[in-house]
Order: C-alpha cells, then sequence, then structure tokens
C-alpha cells in the first residue's frame, strides 16, 4: 500500500490489527442488493431531485471509504438488517410494486398487470379486502388460508402466483406475434416449447452494474453528475485548475469525518499525501487510452467537486487509494457508490487493456468491524500473508474468526515461491553507485548489516530485491 510517495508493507504477525491485501475480481463482480439501493438512490437524486425521499431513504451505512456498509453475505447479522428491509405490509402497494419493477427491469405495461393481479390475489384470498384502486390499511397475508369454521369457496377459482400469470401472458403475446409473422399457420408444439424457454432466458438476465450506473436521464433533470478522470500532474491542465477546489474539499473532509486541526489538513499535506505519487505515468500501446499512473476520479454535481477517487491504473488492475468527499452530500452513500463506479471502470479498462482486470481495495481488517464493509464486493479474494496465493475470502473468513492473524493456504508444504533466495543479488545504492550485496559487503567498514538487509529483502521478495535499491550511506 501506498501513502503519498511511500510504499509500505505491514509486519503482518506482529502488528495488533493484520492487514490482509483484499482484491475484487471486477469481470465477474455480482451486485448486491444493498448497492443496487446505492445506485437507485443516486439516480433518483439526479433524475428527480427529491432530497427528502433520497434522505429518508437513506441506507444504514456510512459514506466514506471507512465506513461500516450494510453486507448482504456472511457475517450480516440481524441487527444490521435496515429500515428499508422491514417495510410493513401497509405501506402503499404501488409503491413497493414500483421498487420491484426497478429491480427486475419489467415494463410498465409489465408493472401494471402486476399492480392488478397483485389486487387480485387479495381479493381471492380474503373477501373483506377492499377492490384494486381504494388504499387499503390491512396487514392480512396475501395467501391466507380459509378462516377456521369455513371451508374454502370451491365456487371461485384456485388463487394463481401473479408471476405465473405474468409468464402466461407473456407467453401468449410472443405467440400471438409469431402467428401474425407466420401468417396464420399454425405452431407446432415444439415451437410453443421453444418461445417459453426463450421468453424465460431473456426475463432472468440479472442486471450488470453498467445498467444501474450508464442510464440515460431525462433532459429536463434537476441536477447532472460527471466523473472526470484527472492525471495527478500539475502540468495537466484540468488537475492544475481544480487543485484549489479539490484542496478545500480535502480539508473539510478530513476536519468533519476524521476530527483534523487545519493544520493537518492544509495544501502542503494534500499534496504529501494525494498528490505526490511513487508511479511515472506512461503511456503504453497495448494499455488504456488515459494510460498507466496516479489519477483523480473527481465527480462533479452542478459544476461543483463533491468528492473525489484518488486512484492508480496499473498494468494489472485499478487501485482505490484514497476517498473524499463533501460532508454535505454523505446522504448520497458516496463511498460505496465510488466504489462501483470504479469497479465499473475497471471494467471498462479491461476492454482495451485484457491483462487489467482487478480491482485492488487496499486492506481488509478483520478484526476491525468498521473496515469488513471492503468484503461485501463478491467476489474478492484475500492474500496469503506466509504464501502469498490469493484465496478466495469465503475461504478465509471461518479462519479470521478464530484468530486475527491467519494463513489461508491450507497446503502445509507451500512456501512463498518468491522468498529470497540469494541475498547477494540484492541491489545497493552506495556513494551513488548501484551494486549487489555481494560486492558491498566487502566494501563496508564497520560491523555487518547482514541481519537488516536479509529483512528487507524477506518483505520485498527476490524479485523486487533485484528491481529496487537498498541505499546505504
Amino acid at each position: 500500500f501506498r501513502s503519498g510517495k511511500y510504499v509500505y508493507k505491514p509486519i503482518m504477525n506482529q502488528t495488533c490489527c493484520p492487514q490482509y491485501t483484499i482484491r475484487c475480481q471486477a469481470l465477474h463482480f455480482q451486485i448486491s442488493k444493498s448497492h443496487k439501493k446505492v445506485l437507485k438512490k443516486m439516480l433518483k437524486f439526479i433524475s428527480k431531485g427529491d432530497l427528502s425521499k433520497v434522505v429518508s431513504e437513506e441506507e444504514p451505512m456510512d459514506s466514506h471509504i471507512e465506513d461500516v456498509v450494510t453486507c448482504d453475505f456472511a457475517y450480516k447479522s440481524e441487527s444490521h438488517v435496515s429500515q428499508s428491509e422491514l417495510t410493513p405490509l401497509s405501506v402503499d402497494h404501488t409503491e413497493r410494486v414500483e421498487n420491484e419493477d426497478e429491480d427486475t427491469g419489467e415494463t410498465k405495461e409489465e408493472v401494471n398487470e402486476q399492480k392488478v393481479e397483485s389486487d387480485s390475489l387479495q381479493i381471492c384470498a380474503d373477501k373483506d379486502t377492499p377492490v384494486p384502486g381504494e388504499p387499503s390499511h390491512s396487514a392480512k397475508i396475501v395467501h391466507a388460508p380459509p378462516k377456521p369454521g369455513k371451508g374454502a369457496d370451491l365456487s371461485k377459482p384456485p388463487c394463481r402466483k401473479a408471476k405465473d400469470i405474468r409468464k402466461e401472458r407473456k407467453l401468449q403475446k410472443l405467440l400471438q406475434n409469431q402467428m401474425c409473422t407466420f401468417e396464420g399457420s399454425p405452431l407446432q408444439a415444439g415451437d410453443q416449447v421453444f418461445l417459453s424457454q426463450n421468453s424465460k432466458s431473456k426475463t432472468n438476465q440479472p442486471k450488470t452494474i453498467e445498467d444501474f450506473i450508464f442510464v440515460s436521464l431525462p433532459d429536463d433533470a434537476p441536477h447532472k453528475l460527471e466523473v472526470r478522470l484527472v492525471p495527478v500532474s500539475f502540468e495537466d491542465p484540468q488537475f492544475k485548475s481544480s487543485f484549489n477546489q479539490s484542496a478545500t474539499l480535502f480539508a473539510k473532509y478530513q476536519m468533519a469525518i476524521h476530527k483534523d486541526t487545519p493544520s493537518d489538513c492544509g495544501e502542503n499535506e494534500f499534496t504529501r499525501f494525494l498528490c505526490d505519487s511513487p508511479l511515472e505515468a506512461e503511456n503504453a500501446p497495448n494499455g488504456p487510452e488515459c494510460g498507466y499512473g496516479s489519477f483523480h476520479q473527481q465527480y462533479w454535481l452542478d459544476g461543483k467537486i463533491i468528492a473525489v477517487g484518488v486512484i492508480d491504473i496499473l498494468p494489472y488492475c485499478l487501485s482505490s487509494v484514497y476517498l473524499y468527499y463533501d460532508p454535505d452530500y454523505s446522504f448520497l452513500s458516496l463511498g460505496v457508490y465510488s466504489a462501483l463506479r470504479e469497479i465499473a471502470f475497471t471494467r471498462q479498462l479491461h476492454e482495451k487493456a485484457p491483462d487489467l482486470c482487478f480491482y485492488y481495495m487496499g486492506f481488509y481488517i478483520h478484526s476491525c468491524p468498521k473496515m469488513r464493509y471492503k468484503g461485501q464486493y463478491r467476489p474478492s479474494d484475500l492474500l496469503c500473508p506466509e504464501t502469498y496465493v490469493w484465496t478466495p475470502i469465503e475461504q478465509c473468513l471461518p479462519l479470521l474468526e478464530h484468530s486475527k492473524y491467519c494463513r489461508f493456504n491450507q497446503d502445509v508444504k507451500a512456501v512463498d515461491e518468491g522468498r529470497i533466495k540469494e541475498l547477494g543479488r540484492v541491489r545497493v545504492l552506495h556513494k551513488r553507485t548501484v551494486m549487489p550485496y555481494s560486492v558491498y559487503k566487502k566494501r563496508r567498514k564497520g560491523p555487518s548489516d547482514e541481519a537488516s538487509v536479509q529483512q528487507y529483502a524477506s518483505l520485498v521478495g527476490q524479485a523486487c530485491s533485484e528491481r529496487m535499491l537498498l541505499f546505504r550511506s
């Protein structure tokens, strides 16, 4: 991990809170229910501008990179269930159907059908239920059994699920269309089966993350959100012109969220922390159009920066370094929203650079509950701290419940393939001259420093020790 120009690696078995490197397999990303809610919340705010509804529907999740996020996976407990998931039956049925419509991707016509069918099911289940179109304040279960002492009314047709009725109607429509296409010639039974299967495959296709993010907005939308990718360089005109606004936003965020003093988050601290980088910009012929290096992904709302994601674009991954945002817009869950946008961006970069397919989220700290939210972006892997083999997070979580430091690789014979094997080949910079450690060791005067060099080499591995320079005065 890096902070400014510094790159650091924790000593996992000694630190109080082991920090495991985590990566998300962006190409196979599975969007969860809570993710969809955040994306819909942003879409509703931009397209409708109804602030009161957005705030009332806010998820019980923090909106920056270090926050707790409601998780739909293994360690989600009953106490973490959001209020939006505890919708009482007395809630207006129309609004609930519209929410379901957004999830399933159904058309307005299908939604109207669903409303009528659901209302008819309620009538069939209980004759006291109000007729369709009238507000219902009943909390009765839809598919209620006959009341004690009363038999089921056999003169009425049996209740059917609205889902089955919708499928039947869609199939009938397809059959009618096909009948017109074949100019009245009857279809065979095999054709009907094929149409049924074809219809099912289309309606059951889950929405991708792009379907939720890149949605066309109405021309009269009250808000406009623009995401700009800006290289971290004072030679870049966009970065230079937005620097003051970005630095001011950073200070506002640090003081409100992390309780920093003004002297802790001035322009110099901002530059050192989030503008300085050990990476050099590079444009490779087989790389993405934006090139490799460090970038600021700026979120502009109505001409003003409300959030900035600091990212590194590398040959094999997009790495999330930091996020800061305007606390006034915390109701939009910008931490979650920006992470989803960065996953979608990783997928975009992959189209031009096939090797770039992972989204690195920094460190996963299981011993710190506030940092477990990163585990909800699935599928994800954690890096074994001993053998440096990626392991699915589902296999790691049970181990971390028993011990905060774990070796994830269960093969007891496995070792780090990149471990230091030849200490003498470590590259050293001494008196402005690059030399292998074996040469420096002979020239060195005074006590031996082999123990410290051995520790350094064991941390970075054989390959990096031959590519990096160990400074010796």
